[in-house]
């Protein structure tokens, strides 16, 4: 019979690392837009490291809150490049990852954390450009009982993340990207940086056309009171 709720599976499939290295150069507000800003976007949860881009594939942990077991069952299993998502309910009671923790997953080659709860040891984590990206804080340690499933689609501060997705975090939050539309959004978000990079040379020439504004307010209905168009 099978003990739902205590499994481990592994990543069925995985995109290629070339592919998810392209992540590194792109940012999460673009990979957001291109997601019409819905689909694949996580808030509330803040980057606990020093300096430095999460980019990895995404290895889910769906954890009882304040257990730790299945993360660190996830920490020994990963490969290099992957980043260790953890669903633990947003429950801050107590930490779910740490200092020793931390030390194991960068020798293990993980790419970094993000963990829906809280950690601990920050002043590690802040002294390191090891990502980790977390709801919160406490000195409360984790027990270490289970249940909890590895490689399974997790809720992490609002975003659906399934194994093997590649998930992208930097100064302005996280994002992650379904691992079969990984291709498709690259290149779009590839396109939205070079319409972008000319809107910004027009900007610094003079050239920049700002019609569009008092077109869409026109569109809109918005009526000009007292001022001369």
């Amino acid at each position: 019979m099978a003990n739902i709720g205590f499994r481990i599976f592994p990543i069925s499939k995985r995109p290629a690392k070339e592919l998810v290295e392209q992540y590194r150069h792109v940012v999460t507000p673009h990979i957001s837009d291109n997601l019409n800003r819905m689909h694949g976007v996580a808030a509330g949860l803040t980057p606990y490291h020093k300096e430095g881009k999460l980019v990895g594939t995404a290895l889910t942990v769906k954890t009882r809150p304040g257990d730790n077991l299945m993360v660190h069952k996830a920490i020994d299993m990963a490969e290099a490049g992957d980043v260790i998502v953890v669903d633990a309910g947003g429950d801050l009671t107590n930490a779910i990852v740490g200092e020793i923790m931390l030390r194991i997953a960068q020798k293990n080659g993980v790419s970094g954390f993000v963990v829906d709860g809280a950690i601990r040891d920050t002043e590690a984590f802040k002294q390191d450009v090891f990502p980790v990206y977390a709801r919160g804080v406490t000195h409360r340690g984790p027990y270490k009982d289970g249940p909890g499933e590895i490689n399974v689609p997790v809720s992490v501060g609002g975003m659906v993340v399934h194994p093997g997705d590649i998930i992208v975090g930097d100064e302005d939050g996280l994002a992650v990207v379904p691992a079969d539309l990984a291709e498709e959004v690259l290149a779009l978000v590839k396109a939205q940086q070079a319409k972008e990079e000319a809107i910004l040379a027009s900007i610094a020439d003079g050239t920049v056309d700002r019609t569009w504004v008092d077109e869409t307010l026109k569109q809109k209905g918005c009526e000009f009171v007292g001022i001369t168009e």
